[in-house]
């Protein structure tokens, strides 16, 4: 059996596992499984932190950040503050094909995307529209921290040939400023992969995590030798600590590792779901929490937990 896997960051992954896996497991591209994996998270309205659906900035925009990196070639493309497409990843992919300014943000990136024929739609849906609505009428009652959402789907694929990419994509923390873009589309920080050695992705506050480059160390950790979950463990949890000891505080941080012989890895400070498959195991949605001693304790999702989760992301907006 030629081994293949993928792994992504929270429960709104699945989908997208199930479609990757069906396309390695027909000896698919790593490249091409990914990018599928991805545009299904971007396209489902009800994930309102990524992609069709995701929730606006303080002005009402939804702005995009999404990565691809091919970890044969380490080629690389990103976008920061896109709006209007449907799949940011898909134009952070064909980004990675250029030598030079293959980073575009903001006007750039939006008329890239146009210019070569992406899909272009309004990403605010009426729900995420309500949503904003609500969440300004609340600071007008009683000004807060608005910061709200921003879980990044962010995934790695191996594919039977060896080859290996990782991609990301987001909407970015709920009602932040205009032109704010968080660790998603930074290499190293939101993802890394080569094809050599493995790959990790980055989901949680990006102005923390992009102090660490936390997914170049893990992918480097292997390198060295360390397991996914060694990686994960060994890079995550003393970052955290230094964190707070030297910044005062750190937000949320859960990471995603899986190497080029399909073993994978999960690092946490919060509650996070994740899904993985690989030739050895059916696509599967695992819970991960931080465990004792700078280890993660990882176990199977409930049905009860899956059907409060399906419930709770199509509530209605009063």
């Amino acid at each position: 059996m030629r081994m293949w896997g993928t792994i992504a960051t929270w429960r709104m992954a699945h989908d997208g596992v199930l479609k990757a896996s069906d396309l390695l497991q027909k000896n698919g591209h790593a490249t091409d499984a990914v990018e599928a994996l991805i545009n299904v998270v971007e396209a489902y309205p009800y994930y309102k932190s990524v992609g069709y659906g995701g929730l606006p900035n303080e002005e009402g925009v939804v702005e995009m950040d999404a990565a691809f990196m091919d970890g044969d070639t380490l080629a690389q493309g990103a976008v920061g503050g896109i709006h209007s497409v449907m799949h940011a990843v898909s134009v952070a992919r064909a980004l990675s094909h250029e030598h030079y300014n293959s980073f575009r943000v903001g006007e750039g990136a939006t008329k890239f995307a146009t210019l070569h024929g992406f899909e272009m739609t309004n990403m605010l849906t009426d729900r995420a529209k309500a949503r904003w609505e609500k969440r300004l009428a609340e600071q007008r009652a009683q000004p807060d921290n608005p910061y709200d959402g921003h879980d990044t789907v962010g995934a790695i694929t191996l594919d039977t040939n060896a080859s290996m990419a990782a991609a990301t994509s987001t909407s970015g923390l709920f009602m932040k400023k205009a032109g704010r873009v968080g660790d998603s589309p930074l290499s190293g920080s939101g993802f890394y992969v080569d094809s050599e050695i493995g790959g990790a992705a980055a989901t949680g506050l990006g102005e923390d995590i992009m102090k660490g480059c936390l997914s170049y160390e893990i992918v480097r950790r292997m390198g060295e030798g360390q397991s996914p979950q060694e990686a994960c463990d060994e890079a995550v949890y003393p970052f955290i600590e230094k964190l707070k000891r030297r910044y005062g505080k750190a937000g949320e941080f859960s990471l995603v590792a899986m190497n080029n012989q399909g073993e994978w890895g999960v690092a946490t400070n919060v509650e996070f779901t994740f899904s993985v498959a690989t030739a050895e195991a059916s696509p599967r949605i695992l819970i991960a929490h931080p465990g004792p001693d700078h280890t993660t304790t990882i176990e199977p999702i409930t049905q009860a937990w899956l059907d409060a989760y399906e419930k709770r992301i199509k509530a209605p907006i009063n």
